[in-house]
């Protein structure tokens, strides 16, 4: 392993294992790693959005404290490597060598026995949690789940703090195809003793989730009756609103993510860490939450990638998600002329998720990419059942035609799979830049 194109062949390779939920292959690879997580100081996140979001704002504020903290997100939007960050700087190509070298031949000793071969997310989770207790060390590990919650790789810590952001309707063939059973597949981050902060609003849900933290003696922190916004207001370049909780109140805090939803968010940042500073965990003060929650960036979640004409990416993947997309373009471009480029993946709730685009006066086209779980360009017109629908099989002319064509009063969206927005990211950055 002397190369990172043989580091990332070899991680990729174990994709083919696909998701295998549990804990025990973790708990193997974490002790013959000799237990790097125990040196963690770790804020878990869970929910169907909104994690990678919540971990930057997270991440963001303790920058501005003068901590350094460790990240791991997925999935990718640029680079593979940004999904292990410090500081939100990716780790380096030498260091994922050094990670692969050190965990290849425990996988091969793993795959020999009863428990069978790790998966990828499984690798990568284990090579995060040693990169950050072993070789790089930080002050505080952010955590992303990446499924679920119970049985996913990333539940093998005992963190500072969970997060639920919020609960919706997607990887139901293995979560469950309720509000409900999902809920309790997510709730499994909550440990013993350990609080809770979630912005989950269905009384179904929410139901699940205070059981579990009654069971386990957690404090939970609720989005609406623990602590809230008010006085939403899109403004240019970002959202600004109004935090409050019991002890305290923030007025006119900007975030530069674009999205209502953003701020809810950024409060369940808030909230965790205010709680962290009350138990003596950290030191924060009011100017670093207002810094940190400016600068918090995100890639491909309403990311203005140009102006004038307007040119956005944002990875609505789930029906939550395009909710979300197509309510903050009716908020922020209803006098704009509004395109849609749209790929997803075959195994989301298309039904329920693509007529949605009828809520919004926008010329769509649907389109494929290569991935496994792809659909085609045809079968997401036929289930949208929108008439005036085109599909172009071609993602790249047609987005450089688009993209080409527009006119001042324009917006172009490209939206859909996150795995098609990290495709799209960097051709339209070339488009734009007059590489093609």
């Amino acid at each position: 392993m002397n190369t990172y194109s043989e580091a990332i062949s070899w991680i990729h390779s174990r994709l083919k294992h696909g998701i295998n939920l549990g804990l025990a292959r973790m708990e193997w690879l974490l002790q013959e790693m000799g237990n790097p997580e125990k040196k963690l100081k770790v804020i878990h996140v869970a929910g169907t959005n909104g994690k990678g979001s919540t971990v930057t704002f997270l991440r963001s504020i303790l920058n501005e404290s003068g901590y350094d903290v460790g990240t791991f997100t997925s999935p990718y939007i640029e680079t593979f490597n940004e999904r292990i960050s410090i500081n939100g700087y990716p780790i380096s190509d030498d260091d994922l060598i050094e990670l692969t070298r050190i965990i290849k031949p425990l996988a091969e000793e793993l795959e020999k026995g009863e428990w069978g071969p790790p998966t990828e997310f499984e690798i990568i989770t284990a090579m995060a949690l040693y990169y950050f207790g072993n070789i790089r060390q930080v002050d505080f590990t952010i955590l992303e789940v990446g499924l679920g919650g119970r049985y996913d790789s990333t539940n093998i810590i005992r963190p500072l703090a969970g997060i639920i952001t919020n609960i919706g309707k997607d990887h139901i063939n293995i979560l469950g195809d309720t509000i409900g059973k999902i809920a309790y597949e997510k709730a499994g981050i909550i440990k013993e003793g350990i609080p809770l902060f979630t912005g989950a609003k269905q009384e179904e849900a929410l139901s699940v989730i205070r059981e579990e933290t009654e069971k386990k003696q957690a404090d939970l922190f609720q989005l609406g009756s623990d602590f809230s916004i008010e006085n939403n207001e899109s403004v240019p370049g970002g959202e600004k609103f109004t935090f409050l909780s019991k002890e305290l109140t923030y007025e006119n805090l900007k975030v530069s993510l674009l999205g209502r939803h953003q701020t809810e968010n950024a409060a369940l940042a808030v909230v965790s860490l205010l709680y962290m500073k009350e138990k003596n965990l950290l030191q924060l003060h009011e100017k670093d939450i207002r810094a940190g929650l400016k600068k918090a960036y995100w890639p491909g979640r309403m990311e203005v990638l140009q102006d004038h004409p307007t040119v956005i990416l944002d990875g609505a993947h789930n029906t939550e998600g395009l909710e979300a997309f197509l309510s903050t373009m009716k908020e922020r471009y209803r006098e704009k002329k509004i395109k849609v480029i749209f790929a997803a993946l075959e195994d989301k709730d298309l039904s329920y998720m693509l007529p949605l685009f009828k809520k919004i006066n926008a010329q769509v086209t649907f389109t494929e990419f290569e991935f496994p779980r792809a659909a085609s360009a045809t079968k997401l017109k036929e289930i949208a059942q929108i008439e005036d629908a085109a599909i172009e099989n071609d993602w790249r002319s047609l987005t450089k035609r688009m993209v080409n064509e527009l006119n001042p009063e324009d917006v172009l969206a490209v939206t859909g799979s996150l795995y098609f927005i990290s495709e799209v990211k960097p051709f339209i950055v070339g488009l734009l830049r007059g590489r093609y």
